[in-house]
């Protein structure tokens, strides 16, 4: 996934943040040659753009390789549109060549 904030790390603010040792590493092997920071930073955007209703698709239709139905048990974005998905409406779940799966509507997948 892309960094979806890129500023120099010198316009950035210093965080002291403690984690539990098996889950840095655990960050630092997922984060290959990006380093476990611009992760962290990337995950937290993420969080930030889903819980405040901001949307910036990180996930491409090339990247899914199949979907199958499903229904929403909470209120979720779409992962290509950011188009609100409401509780008990049915949606698709994707998985992504990188195996996460993703929430998508059903008009996402309209050619």
């Amino acid at each position: 996934m892309p960094i979806i904030h890129s500023v120099p790390t010198t316009e950035m603010q210093v965080t002291s943040i403690r984690l539990e040792r098996e889950l840095k590493d655990k960050l630092k092997a997922l984060s290959g040659h990006q380093g476990y920071q611009a992760l962290i930073r990337e995950i937290l955007w993420n969080y930030v753009q889903q819980k405040s209703g901001e949307f910036s698709s990180t996930v491409k239709s090339s990247q899914i390789s199949v979907c199958f139905p499903a229904t929403a048990q909470t209120e979720v974005h779409c992962a290509l549109t950011g188009q609100l998905i409401h509780s008990q409406e049915p949606m698709q779940l994707g998985l992504t060549v990188e195996g996460v799966l993703i929430p998508l509507s059903l008009a996402s997948l309209s050619p």
